[in-house]
């Protein structure tokens, strides 16, 4: 954080509002011309400050209505069996989200699915397929209240 001054952080800032903003426009809104906000973000990028860009999609257009938290405790805690857990959840297209946690449970999935039988299909076909996990907790989203991908700076 130490090589940031405020000026690329206002350049972070809008680029997390607004992934799509162009340089010209963020150039026009920090006061500086456009090559200098080029060659700052390359610097960004390059320092991996920024990760990638994306879209953020509207899942119920998707027909992807169903969000569920899903936490899952593993039956053995070696470092194989971890490693081959993580590998084998990164490859579910169904788990948006994977976190390693303390506490009563290993791990922490965010899973987005169509609906409850496309819920209960994954856990019975894909969750239920790897080995090592001892139990699976899920709570289902009723309404999300605040979603946001920006990282506070």
């Amino acid at each position: 954080m130490n090589e940031l001054d405020q000026m690329d952080l206002k350049i972070l800032r809008l680029l997390q509002s607004d992934a799509n903003i162009t340089n010209k426009e963020i150039a026009r809104r920090v006061h500086l011309s456009t090559t200098p906000v080029y060659e700052r973000i390359k610097k960004l990028e390059k320092g991996g400050f920024i990760q990638k860009y994306v879209a953020v999609l509207d899942k119920e257009k998707l027909d992807k209505g169903l969000i569920v938290f899903c936490n899952v405790t593993l039956k053995e805690h070696t470092k194989n069996i971890g490693h081959q857990f993580v590998n084998e959840i990164t490859s579910l297209d169904e788990v948006v989200e994977c976190y390693n946690i303390s506490g009563d449970f290993d791990f922490l999935l965010k899973v987005i699915v169509q609906d409850m039988k496309a819920y209960q299909d994954f856990v019975l076909n894909k969750l239920g397929e790897i080995k090592n996990i001892g139990s699976a907790h899920s709570t289902f989203v009723m309404s999300e209240i605040k979603q946001s991908f920006n990282v506070p700076i």
